[in-house]
């Protein structure tokens, strides 16, 4: 007999957000907790992202006020795999957020080792956070739905993942200085200089700095030209590429520069959810870019 197989996503990957087309694969959402003013969200139920970013461009004593995040405890990952196995299942294939900006990864692969007898758990450090997390769990469900062994499916997913592209600017340093990601001298000499930096995922899953860029217009028109040498010469049927946001104000100056160089997004725009982009404040905008496997292209090496 066929495993049942269920895919499970952090809410980071942003799947509330994305086409409605996508809720058809049942994707079981692991909620990420965020404080903020004094009130306890569970992420995708009571918390509005386009609601929250405008909120956060107004904040008075944002310092003070910052939003924090908190990922779920033990017991209620435990009530995911419960709610697995009463529903039928006999195999979670469980993505995750970049184990480098969230320890939700190690804490599902530490509940999961409670379930070898009942449950046959995989996870899957998606070394990167976002929509591009949502996909990947998306593209599991549809191999999941075709039949696809999960060996092959896990495969699927690392030939995409060694390619995936993640980053754009930061317009305003202020919520970067303020939750510990830019100090010091940098963070006086930044702001002094109007320094915008472009940010994004190394291979590993790390999130950083790939340049800093004075003034915002340079910058957006900067993750422009990067954009375009990451695409190459592929075709736009190779791959699928939206916008990441988290407030609109750049995002519309970000679509203004990249007609100037031929850039077209094939895919709806996803905006980042509250946990996933209140670190980098309301200023927030880039691009999402997976390559889609050809079929003269091997799965392995």
């Amino acid at each position: 007999m066929a495993s049942k197989r269920l895919v499970m996503c952090t809410s980071t990957g942003c799947i509330d957000y994305a086409p409605a087309e996508y809720k058809k694969y049942n994707i079981d959402i692991l909620r990420i907790h965020l404080s903020f003013r004094g009130t306890d969200y569970l992420e995708g139920y009571d918390l509005e992202p386009d609601k929250f970013y405008a909120e956060l461009e107004t904040l008075e004593d944002a310092k003070n006020n910052l939003p924090k995040t908190s990922m779920p405890n033990v017991e209620e990952i435990n009530a995911h795999f419960e709610a697995a196995i009463a529903n039928g299942y006999d195999e979670v294939i469980a993505v995750c957020i970049s184990a480098y900006l969230s320890n939700t990864y190690s804490a599902v692969v530490q509940a999961a080792k409670a379930y070898e007898d009942r449950l046959k758990v995989t996870v899957i450090d998606t070394k990167t956070n976002s929509f591009n997390e949502g996909y990947l769990a998306i593209k599991a469900a549809q191999l999941v739905e075709e039949g696809v062994p999960t060996e092959t499916v896990i495969k699927e997913l690392n030939w995409i993942m060694k390619t995936q592209e993640f980053f754009g600017v930061d317009g305003k340093l202020d919520y970067l200085i303020y939750n510990g990601r830019l100090k010091g001298g940098k963070a006086f000499i930044g702001k002094m200089m109007s320094i915008c930096p472009i940010v994004g995922f190394d291979r590993d899953g790390v999130l950083g700095s790939m340049e800093s860029v004075r003034t915002q217009k340079k910058a957006l028109n900067r993750a422009c030209e990067i954009l375009k040498e990451k695409i190459g010469d592929r075709a736009p049927e190779d791959y699928l590429l939206w916008h990441c946001y988290t407030g609109t104000s750049l995002l519309d100056q970000l679509k203004e520069i990249e007609q100037k160089h031929g850039i077209q997004t094939n895919h709806p725009a996803v905006i980042m959810s509250p946990t996933s982009g209140c670190h980098n404040g309301p200023w927030f905008a880039g691009y999402g870019l997976l390559f889609l496997r050809r079929d003269d292209e091997p799965l392995e090496d």
